[in-house]
């Protein structure tokens, strides 16, 4: 069934469910924006299309999607697919391949290929989404400590090698704000869960560091000025060499959105006590995606943190997700200059501490305790991940996860221990 959701609610809906949806709207708005231009940022995008991509990709995800409460937007699973692509084929070769990722996604949404995901080994997806979160951290020491390198290294151990060679660098105003940021997003969480902590968190150390004067960078300072509106669509530059250069990115995109999105669909369903329509959220992906492009944003998937935060606010219906981006809109077009000045550090400290949620440091000692095939395919799939190519990662995992249940006569689904991320 790929109806999409807003259809079904929109049957009974009311005044009272949209003042409930408006609100879990714009608190998700507060949390999407610093992590949006964060995640942009350490893709090595501009800032600015992490808010193009969560605008019209979490309004398509909202209005096009088989989940009631799901929010889609950039996330923190892409930054390291993005970040080779843009370094091997350019931002205009990401463009493309976010748009033939789109196309591939509603190929697979016209063929009902949303349930396959269940046949993915778990294992895979969680040794992947550790590796993916372990790049992401070190790719934020520089931020975070301010570190003095021009040309930091794109390999994970030439790059922890240059780290430690400019151990002597390190900025303490720098690490001061680092840390401030990770106290209050931490402390809010804990005290505060349904407070948008993240934004209040970033804009507290942020003004601390403009009113003591301190040497930090900001957005602003480093790439700009944001834009106030969105940029006219386009279509990408197409050719056929390049269709068949970008079309392993493309693969990869198309794979990581579909299973990230439907991931996060599963967790609203446990939080909901709902059940999402797996096809008409790869349909909603794949538009979105290709929506995106054509505004030159990033991919789009089902976020899982945001998708939680709006549940936890009390989102009832896609309604908040469409609230959701409205939002952002109507942030980026009257306090872009604000949104600017935003300290590079507090950006760092929340990348940090969603590549430790993505980690899921709470599940590890039951991946020790299962079976030796399975946490030896998540130990191969991670290393891969981290020292190799993530492309080669899941290629080799899904194919000895794949060996490894015919081999152990588990060829139906494994029963899903839903991820918490």
């Amino acid at each position: 069934m790929r109806t999409p959701k807003i259809v079904t609610t929109l049957k009974t809906y009311s005044w009272a469910l949209f003042r409930e949806d408006a609100v879990a709207g714009v608190t998700v708005a507060m949390v999407a924006i610093p992590l949006s231009l964060a995640i942009a940022i350490a893709s090595g995008a501009a800032p600015e299309t992490g808010l193009f991509t969560a605008i019209v990709g979490g309004f398509l995800v909202s209005l096009l999607g088989g989940s009631r409460v799901q929010i889609g937007g950039p996330t923190g699973a892409f930054i390291v697919v993005v970040f080779g692509v843009i370094a091997d084929h350019g931002y205009g070769g990401l463009v493309l391949a976010t748009f033939m990722a789109g196309i591939l996604l509603l190929i697979a949404a016209y063929f009902r290929l949303g349930r396959m995901v269940q046949y993915v080994p778990e294992s895979v997806v969680n040794g992947f989404t550790i590796g993916i979160a372990v790049i992401i951290a070190t790719s934020q020491i520089k931020d975070l400590l301010g570190l003095s390198l021009t040309d930091v290294p794109a390999d994970f151990i030439p790059k922890i090698a240059a780290f430690w060679a400019a151990r002597d660098s390190i900025n303490l105003p720098v690490v001061a704000v680092s840390l401030v940021s990770i106290v209050l997003i931490v402390g809010l969480r804990m005290k505060l869960p349904k407070f948008p902590g993240l934004i209040v968190a970033v804009v507290v150390a942020s003004a601390g560091a403009v009113w003591l004067d301190l040497p930090v960078d900001t957005i602003a300072s480093r790439f700009g000025a944001l834009p106030d509106s969105l940029p006219v669509p386009a279509l990408p530059e197409i050719s056929v060499p390049r269709i068949l250069e970008l079309l392993p990115s493309a693969l990869v995109i198309a794979f990581l959105a579909g299973v990230e999105s439907l991931l996060s669909a599963m967790v609203a369903d446990r939080m909901i006590q709902g059940a999402h329509r797996p096809n008409a959220e790869l349909l909603a992906q794949g538009s979105a995606n290709l929506a995106s492009s054509l505004v030159g944003g990033l991919p789009v998937t089902g976020a899982i943190a945001r998708t939680a935060t709006n549940v936890r606010a009390g989102g009832k219906t896609p309604v908040a997700g469409l609230v959701h981006a409205v939002t952002v809109l109507a942030v980026m077009m009257l306090a872009a200059p604000l949104a600017g000045r935003m300290a590079m550090p507090a950006l760092a400290a929340i990348l940090i501490l969603t590549a430790w949620n993505m980690s899921e440091p709470q599940k590890w000692r039951s991946y020790a305790a299962a079976p030796v095939g399975d946490w030896l395919l998540l130990l191969l799939t991670l290393v891969l991940t981290v020292v190799i190519d993530l492309t080669v990662a899941i290629g080799i995992g899904v194919a000895v996860g794949l060996v490894l249940r015919r081999y152990q006569g588990r060829l139906q689904p494994d029963k899903w221990r839903i991820p918490r991320r």
